[in-house]
């Protein structure tokens, strides 16, 4: 570790040599990241380009002074690039043919509706097409929006809960990663912050028992929960 922060430091001095030699030695951290996020439609020289960009800025933003892993706070890094990446190149790679065909789709729905004063079926849309029903769901599928799983759904007795709440798939690809991110950004906290996220989202204490823990108001607890939360959700965007 100490090797690595003595090249940070002469990195953050205009060491460019000290610099090529951290992103060179921390590659194969970029080329994990990039196996497990790859989809079909992306290349892969393209999104380890991305994450060495991510790299990069982590070597640039580390402070030293933290005492953490680099590795641990790398890694939220390279992954938020890959991810901007891909949401900035389109989140979903949709062929022309794809696309035609949900276009025509829907000026065959329009129609049909107006014709016969009530929404037709895809059966009747695909017929109209000459196509089948497999191929149209396939392109409606496809061209649909995409939602960001911290977009909220609806809310209980607990408050607000939103998609990723509802995931309940603990051995996919994108939750490994994400446990890997979240787990390095609260790393990354101060240790009054760092306490009340472990106390409340991983002991299932209440803000009133964490106010008693911590020596503060419940209401304080309140308000800087959502400022961590707010923090949190952003570095895993």
């Amino acid at each position: 570790m100490n090797d690595t922060y003595n090249l940070i430091i002469l990195a953050h001095n205009g060491d460019k040599g000290a610099e090529k030699l951290l992103v060179d030695s921390n590659l194969a951290l970029v080329h994990s990241c990039v196996r497990k996020l790859i989809r079909q439609g992306y290349e892969y020289d393209d999104l380890l380009q991305a994450g060495s960009i991510g790299l990069i800025k982590a070597i640039r933003r580390f402070d030293t002074s933290l005492g953490l892993k680099f590795s641990t706070y790398a890694v939220p890094l390279i992954i938020g690039e890959i991810k901007r990446y891909m949401r900035d190149d389109s989140t979903l790679k949709v062929s022309r043919s794809l696309r035609e065909l949900w276009m025509k789709a829907v000026q065959v729905r329009e129609a049909l509706t107006k014709e016969n004063q009530e929404e037709p079926s895809v059966g009747e849309i695909a017929h109209k097409l000459g196509t089948d029903v497999h191929s149209l769901n396939l392109a409606m599928e496809a061209c649909l929006p995409c939602e960001s799983i911290w977009h909220k759904i609806g809310s209980d007795d607990k408050g607000d809960f939103t998609i990723a709440d509802t995931v309940k798939d603990a051995f996919s690809v994108d939750s490994e990663l994400e446990k890997i991110a979240l787990k390095a950004a609260i790393a990354g906290l101060g240790e009054r912050d760092r306490k009340i996220i472990l106390l409340r989202y991983f002991r299932g204490k209440t803000q009133t028992e964490v106010s008693h823990i911590i020596g503060v108001s419940q209401v304080q607890i309140s308000r800087i929960e959502k400022r961590l939360l707010a923090s949190l959700k952003e570095q895993l965007k």
